[in-house]
């Protein structure tokens, strides 16, 4: 009875956790910073969360130079990750941007054979090709928004490496140590530099008391706390559960979008099929993933 009402916590806990990281498209639209300070300003109030919470458990964070250097050249890939999905909102919106963003397990079936060393699989290939015709669909529709689909695209691609190499590191590390030097190297990223770039002006540092706000939130709620609260549910739940509730963080999102921004966010009858058929793809691909795991058990 009590792992029952710990499913079930826990399967809260990850839809409300969704429904946050579909929240951080809504805050990169309603703040007013450019992506790069954007992407700046989170990452340096993730370190500053994580710092502060590994200070109150007292816990160790030190890593070999190895692993140090690798854990910063990932989080160099997701500050990138961040920038263009940051960016690709303020060209476009959050809609297209989270459409887009979808496309990400398309991009892992492709790159995961590269990764490690296996072959292409049929079925992928074919969820692969409705993913295309679905982005030619939305690209037909959204021809104003190309730049941003771009963009998004990217940010896709780059959440797929991301999430990869994140795989293998997590065999030699925990989670929590791994993302703060990942947070670390983005921060010394983009810091080098603003730097070198001038960047750091006073106007760099003059916020509105609205965006420090969000900020706050973006950097604190949608980026340390979530990621701790999706490690703790892995205590209890599936991956598969796990990967298909993360599926509905676009749905979230666009909903979202919609209700807050409203005539900003309309989309054609076109788009939104584009989308659903994303969605889907990835869905069944998930289910398809687990039908095969089950056979290869059996045998």
């Amino acid at each position: 009875m009590l792992v029952g009402k710990e499913n079930l916590k826990s399967n809260l806990l990850l839809h409300l956790i969704v429904f946050v990281w579909g929240f951080t498209a809504i805050l990169g639209n309603l703040i007013t910073l450019e992506a790069l300070p954007l992407v700046w300003y989170r990452t340096a109030i993730a370190v500053i969360t994580l710092l502060l919470l590994f200070l109150v458990k007292r816990q160790h964070i030190g890593v070999t130079k190895k692993n140090l250097w690798t854990f910063l050249g990932a989080g160099v890939i997701i500050c990138f990750h961040w920038l263009t999905f940051f960016w690709a909102i303020k060209v476009s919106n959050v809609s297209v941007t989270l459409a887009c963003i979808s496309t990400g397990a398309f991009f892992t079936s492709i790159l995961e054979p590269i990764f490690y060393k296996r072959k292409i699989i049929a079925y992928e290939v074919f969820f692969g090709f409705i993913v295309v015709c679905a982005i030619g669909l939305i690209f037909s529709v959204s021809t104003q928004y190309v730049a941003g689909i771009c963009l998004a695209l990217t940010a896709a691609c780059l959440s797929a490496v991301f999430s990869i190499i994140n795989g293998k590191l997590a065999k030699e590390s925990s989670a929590s140590i791994i993302t703060l030097y990942e947070m670390i190297g983005g921060l010394l990223l983009l810091s080098i530099y603003l730097a070198i770039s001038g960047g750091f002006t006073t106007s760099f540092f003059d916020l509105t008391m609205q965006d420090w706000i969000w900020l706050i939130i973006l950097g604190t709620i949608c980026t340390a706390f979530a990621f701790i609260g999706s490690v703790y549910v892995m205590k209890f739940l599936t991956p598969f559960t796990v990967m298909l509730t993360v599926n509905m963080e676009p749905i979230y999102g666009i909903l979202m979008a919609i209700l807050l921004f409203k005539d900003s966010e309309k989309m054609s009858i076109e788009f939104y099929i584009g989308a659903l058929l994303i969605l889907s793809t990835v869905v069944l691909n998930i289910i398809v993933k687990k039908r095969e795991r089950k056979k290869l058990a059996k045998i």
